[in-house]
């Protein structure tokens, strides 16, 4: 007779996502980022450990997403040097790793895969946290133009503002 709340838990859960992404800083983006390749991660493993091929193969195909149109797509090559291009390669390597773990049914490719992630956003939490820790005072004016540097993001077609 009134159907299941189930809807308008998604719709209150796809605003508060929408929110968080609006209000979040450049690295707070990059670690959403993280935690939904995480996610994506997490449950790919689960299907693969339940035989569910379909299932698993979508989660995997998210994942690989989030990295190459998220994360690879927001490096700053042309001022982020060295330590940007290590991210990108180390991202393709990822993108391939999970190729070969959804090819071969392989789980500790899947777990090799998550502690990446894990390590990588651990230190993007890390940055931002030393950063705003170090903020400017509050008497200071706002600067007009952003801020670049090897961390940065740059924009992307992934993240809209």
């Amino acid at each position: 007779m009134f159907g299941t709340t189930r809807p308008g838990v998604n719709a209150y859960m796809a605003v508060d996502m929408e929110t968080g992404v609006f209000a979040a800083s450049p690295h707070k983006l990059i670690v959403m980022l993280f935690d939904g390749a995480k996610l994506a991660l997490s449950n790919a493993l689960m299907h693969m450990n339940q035989g569910q091929t379909a299932a698993k193969g979508r989660s995997i195909a998210h994942a690989i997403r989030i990295i190459n149109d998220g994360l690879r797509a927001s490096l700053n090559k042309e001022v982020g040097g060295e330590l940007a291009l290590n991210l990108d390669a180390l991202y393709d390597y990822m993108c391939n790793r999970l190729v070969l773990a959804n090819l071969h049914n392989d789980a500790a490719i899947m777990a090799e895969v998550i502690d990446l992630v894990d390590t990588i956003r651990l230190a993007w939490v890390q940055i931002e946290s030393s950063t705003s820790t170090a903020s400017a005072p509050v008497n200071n004016p706002p600067v007009s133009r952003p801020r670049l540097d090897a961390l940065t993001p740059r924009a992307s077609s992934f993240i809209r503002a």
